[in-house]
């Protein structure tokens, strides 16, 4: 399985089986910083149906193709999606992603070398404590030296307002 922008050396990227976690996708050629790699693209959906889709196991592990892009705008790249959705986390990643009129795009935060895993830091917000037992369900396997051991990141907590003086 191949994909990727074409050009004359051939597909950049391919999806093979990761030394990460199951597949995962591949640089073919070098692929310099900053470069576009491609658009994680899938089935826009709600989140209503991304809780119906994957709903949390609160006693095994987890596992997901969304990337949450704004409130009821989610891609599923589990559904219409293409070669991103191979793509695995690492907390010492090679790529991040940005946002572009509602898209998603993965960039290389490094030069990447052929035949290195691409992967970038999937920072799913926990919406709840990072406990122990909430980590084990989001598990992490990128073997790196500062792995937080989830792909799981505290959800940020509002900032609070600074009360207003009373004047007299």
């Amino acid at each position: 399985m191949t994909s990727g922008k074409a050009n004359s050396k051939g597909p950049r990227i391919a999806v093979r089986r990761s030394g990460i976690h199951g597949r995962g996708v591949f640089a073919r050629r070098l692929i310099r910083e900053d470069e576009t790699v491609c658009e994680y693209k899938g089935e826009i959906i709600s989140e209503a149906e991304v809780a119906r889709r994957y709903p949390e196991d609160m006693q095994g592990l987890n596992h997901t193709f969304i990337f949450g892009v704004a409130h009821n705008h989610n891609i599923d790249g589990g559904s219409k999606g293409n070669i991103a959705r191979w793509i695995n986390h690492s907390c010492a990643p090679n790529c991040d992603t940005y946002e572009k009129d509602r898209r998603i795009f993965v960039r290389a935060a490094r030069d990447i070398r052929p035949g290195e895993e691409l992967s970038y830091d999937y920072a799913i917000e926990a919406g709840e404590r990072l406990t122990r037992s909430v980590k084990a369900r989001w598990p992490c396997w990128c073997g790196a030296k500062k792995c937080r051991g989830t792909v799981l990141v505290p959800t940020p907590t509002p900032k609070k307002k600074k009360a207003k003086k009373q004047q007299k």
